[in-house]
């Protein structure tokens, strides 16, 4: 049930909650920008104590303030709703409000995913936060971007994830780290055996803060994506971040984003030695200094795929089954963008792979479902549609059954 950006205000949101008390339709209810203030996610608590189907909850930018989240955190530590998504971004939440989460997260297992963006934590909260990843158990997705922990707050939460066991994604971007705080994540990921992603964009890093990350990255193996777009780097931290990769033969690193820096022809050439050792791996730059800036005209991945299979005479789909060697329709990115990079049948450069990645996952989940290559304008191609192919016969008439069954 979306009802963002509606001005419901608190008696629109009462009246809301209070229709979703008895029902057991939805599980997902979208509330953003509604200025529902104190009385509202009041309402909104006391209906969650009745109704035990809603499991996702997205109350952002609803002037909550001091009263609101100790009325949210009050409710989480009872523990006993079935939400495992909270959305509580831009609700002016201080530091005096970091203590609340940091009891109702402590003994709360059942939220996976915790929004705190866009709120106005600084040093003081992210020691909280931090002191509160050492002993939660539940939390998996994390998004502190937008807030102003600084050193301090960037200390307390690397200390967090040496311990936690559980976070999967960290947002951390434009919190004003620097280089010390960089110093902090760098020794985190060396010990750190379950973050797979991590934002730390706009930081105030520069080459020094792009080191400290690298020594790091040396030894974790778990790391998928790494973003570090808009901190002050040049070709040293670039060289430092990728050479950090090379150097670790069991990084598991699928995309860097490093896309405002500048690099030389001689690094994207080096490039190519670590797509070599690493093919499941990405790196997003910026320009190529010293070449003459222009658009570059690509031919769609899509394209030249569908020319290959139509002189082969099969369907687009088979051609992603013959290189899916884990057998299934559904493949995580990184072994996707190595499948595409090791194939040889159809020459697509890493433009055109991240392309189709993101034709393919558009909402980045992390996994590339390519079902959709079934349809008919991706499926057979000119010869089979000429002939009685008997392969196009048996596959119209799977599908045909397919959709039977489904109406059934």
């Amino acid at each position: 049930m979306n009802l963002n950006h509606h001005e419901l205000g608190p008696k629109g949101t009462k009246a809301i909650a209070i229709a979703l008390v008895s029902n057991t339709a939805i599980t997902r209810l979208e509330l953003e920008e509604n200025w529902m203030m104190e009385e509202g996610i009041l309402a909104l608590m006391q209906m969650l104590h009745e109704n035990y189907y809603i499991q996702e909850l997205n109350v952002s930018n609803n002037h909550l303030d001091y009263a609101g989240a100790k009325i949210i955190t009050d409710f989480l530590l009872e523990n006993t709703s079935s939400l495992w998504s909270i959305q509580l971004a831009g609700n002016n939440f201080k530091d005096e409000t970091a203590h609340m989460f940091y009891n109702a997260f402590v003994s709360n297992y059942r939220i996976k995913v915790l929004d705190l963006s866009h709120n106005a934590f600084s040093e003081k909260g992210g020691e909280q936060l931090g002191q509160m990843l050492v002993l939660n158990e539940g939390l998996q997705t994390l998004d502190l971007s937008w807030n102003q922990l600084h050193l301090r707050g960037a200390v307390s939460l690397c200390y967090g994830l040496r311990n936690n066991t559980t976070l999967k994604t960290l947002n951390v971007s434009w919190n004003g780290f620097g280089n010390e705080g960089a110093q902090a994540l760098g020794d985190a990921l060396r010990i750190n055996s379950t973050l797979a992603y991590l934002d730390i964009s706009n930081n105030h890093m520069n080459n020094e803060g792009a080191n400290k990350v690298a020594r790091g990255l040396e030894l974790n193996e778990n790391l998928k994506v790494l973003k570090m777009s808009q901190n002050s780097l040049t070709m040293e931290g670039a060289l430092a971040l990728t050479s950090s990769i090379k150097r670790n033969p069991k990084s598991r690193l699928e995309e860097l984003n490093i896309s405002n820096v500048l690099v030389t022809e001689g690094f994207v050439k080096q490039l190519e030695g670590l797509y070599h050792a690493h093919p499941e791996l990405d790196v997003i730059y910026g320009e190529v200094v010293g070449t003459i800036s222009k658009s570059v005209i690509l031919s769609s991945p899509l394209k030249a795929i569908k020319a290959y299979v139509d002189k082969k005479n099969i369907t687009v789909f088979d051609f992603f089954k013959e290189i899916d060697h884990l057998g299934t329709v559904k493949m995580p990115v990184g072994e996707f963008r190595k499948a595409l990079t090791m194939q040889t049948k159809v020459p697509l450069n890493r433009i055109q792979i991240r392309e189709l990645i993101k034709k393919l996952d558009p909402d980045q989940t992390g996994i590339v479902d390519y079902r959709v290559l079934q349809e008919p304008e991706y499926g057979i191609s000119p010869n089979d549609r000429k002939g009685n192919n008997t392969t196009r016969k048996n596959e119209e008439e799977a599908r045909n059954k397919e959709a039977y069954t489904k109406v059934l």
